[in-house]
C-alpha cells in the first residue's frame, strides 16, 4: 500500500512585488492622517481598502465605516474610499456639507477624468468589470447614461451603442489576461472603438499577475494572502490555477490547512495589493511550523510609484502610522 504523503513544507518561494500598493499605501495614509489631525471618529464610505486586517485595525482607532451618507452626522470629516465614488455621492457630500477627503486611487481617478472629458465629446462607453464591485460603480456613476458593462465576452454582443462614438474603459484590478480576451471582442465587434492612451489595469495589478505567472510553475501550491472582497487578490488565485498549481487565498494565517500541503512541499506566496505585509510574515511564520526549510525571494519588478496626498493632511514626515502599514 502506498503511504499516505505528509503536510510538510520544504521551500517557500516569495513573490516580488506582493502587497500594498502606492494607492493602498495612499488611501491607509489618508484615514491615519485624519485621526491624528481631526480625532475620532472619521468616517469612510466603504471600505477604505478590500482587506479586514486593515479596516479592523482602523476601527479600533475610531474609523467608521459606512456605505450610506445618511449614515455621517453633519459637520463631520468624511474620506471616500479608494475605489471611488460616482458623482451622485460627491453631490450629496458636498450638499450636506461634511469636510471630505478623497482617498480615490489616482489610476482610478484617470479612469473617471477620461470618462468624463470623452463623454463631452459625445462618446459611450463600454466598461469591462465586475458587476457590483465599488470601482466599477463609482466609475459607471461618472454618467448617468452611456456606459455600457461587460464581465465576459459574451455580454459584449449585447452592447447597443445609441450613436457611432464609442471607447473602452476597464477595471483597474482585473485579470490581464481575461480583460485583453474581453477587449478583442469588442474590438472585432467595434472596430472603431477608442481604447485609452494607457492601459486602465493599474501597474500593481500588471506586476502581481506577472510575479504569479513566472512563479506558479515552480511551485507545487500557490498561498494568495488576501481577502475575499479584494479582486486582485482573487484573479492572483485564479491566475495560478490556470496555469495548472492549485491555489487558495487566505485572509490570515489562520485559514491554512495542513491538508492543503500534503505531497506538496514547494510553496509559492504571494499577497493581493491590498494585504499588509505583517499578514504575510504571520503566514510564513506558519509554514516555518509545518516544517519549511528555506525561504527564496523571487527576483521581480521595483515599485517606486507614490502619490500625493490631499491638501490639508500635511506632509509625508508627519507622526507614525500603525502596523498595519509595516
Amino acid at each position: 500500500m502506498k503511504p499516505e504523503a505528509q503536510a510538510r513544507v520544504d521551500d517557500v518561494l516569495l513573490a516580488e512585488p506582493r502587497g500594498f500598493c502606492a494607492g493602498v499605501d495612499r488611501a491607509i495614509e489618508i484615514v491615519e492622517r485624519a485621526l491624528l489631525r481631526f480625532g475620532a471618529p472619521i468616517y469612510v464610505r466603504h471600505e477604505i481598502v478590500h482587506n479586514t486586517y486593515v479596516v479592523n485595525d482602523l476601527k479600533s482607532r475610531g474609523a467608521i465605516f459606512i456605505e450610506d451618507l445618511a449614515d455621517v452626522p453633519p459637520g463631520a470629516t468624511l474620506v471616500f474610499s479608494a475605489h471611488g465614488v460616482s458623482q451622485a455621492v460627491r453631490i450629496e457630500a458636498d450638499a450636506r456639507g461634511f469636510q471630505v477627503f478623497d482617498a480615490t486611487c489616482p489610476l482610478v481617478s484617470k479612469v473617471h477624468v477620461e470618462v468624463a472629458k470623452l463623454a463631452r465629446e459625445g462618446y459611450e462607453f463600454v466598461m469591462i468589470g465586475h458587476k457590483g464591485h465599488p470601482e466599477v460603480e463609482g466609475t459607471m456613476g461618472q454618467l448617468s447614461e452611456g456606459i455600457y458593462l461587460v464581465e465576459d465576452i459574451a455580454d459584449v454582443a449585447g452592447v447597443q451603442p445609441r450613436g457611432d462614438r464609442l471607447a473602452v474603459v476597464t477595471q483597474t484590478t482585473l485579470s490581464v489576461d481575461d480583460a485583453a480576451a474581453i477587449l478583442a471582442e469588442v474590438k472585432r465587434l467595434f472596430p472603431h472603438v477608442r481604447e485609452p492612451k494607457q492601459q486602465d489595469i493599474c501597474y500593481a495589478t500588471q506586476n502581481r499577475q506577472d510575479a504569479v505567472k513566472l512563479m506558479a510553475p515552480q511551485v507545487d501550491i500557490v498561498i494568495v494572502v488576501g481577502s475575499p472582497t479584494s479582486s486582485n487578490s482573487n484573479r492572483l488565485r485564479e491566475l495560478a490555477e490556470r496555469l495548472g498549481t492549485p491555489a487558495h487565498r487566505v485572509d490570515t494565517a489562520d485559514d491554512l490547512q495542513p491538508a492543503w500541503f500534503e505531497g506538496r512541499p514547494r510553496v509559492g506566496l504571494t499577497a493581493g495589493a491590498s494585504a499588509p505585509d505583517i499578514l504575510v510574515q504571520q503566514v510564513i511564520a506558519r509554514l516555518r511550523a509545518l516544517g519549511m526549510v528555506s525561504l527564496r525571494r523571487m527576483s521581480g519588478v521595483e515599485e517606486t510609484v507614490h502619490f500625493p496626498l490631499p491638501k490639508g493632511l500635511g506632509d509625508r514626515a508627519m507622526g507614525e502610522f500603525s502596523a498595519a502599514r509595516s
